[in-house]
């Protein structure tokens, strides 16, 4: 059994506003919930899943982080895939 997180940015330009940051967390292969930053918190899609949403929702300082990670990770990385396209 093997669980972890995958992150990734979606985005349609290099401007801050068109880029989501999504975080989501799978185990054995099953994705259990989903961090948007378009939605600023977690979604759970098991059962299990909307339990850890939930749980992880009610931390403040987790999801103030996760929020960031739009910019501070998304945003230099685009602009790096914009460069070099």
């Amino acid at each position: 059994f093997e669980l972890y997180n995958v992150d990734r940015c979606v985005f349609n330009s290099s401007e801050l506003n068109d880029i989501e940051f999504i975080r989501s967390t799978f185990y054995n292969k099953l994705e259990l919930a989903r961090f948007s930053s378009s939605l600023g918190k977690y979604v759970g899609y098991t059962e299990f899943g909307v339990k850890q949403a939930d749980y992880w929702n009610s931390q403040t300082s987790l999801i103030e982080g996760l929020r960031a990670q739009r910019e501070t990770y998304c945003l230099n990385n685009v602009g790096i895939d914009y460069r070099a396209a």
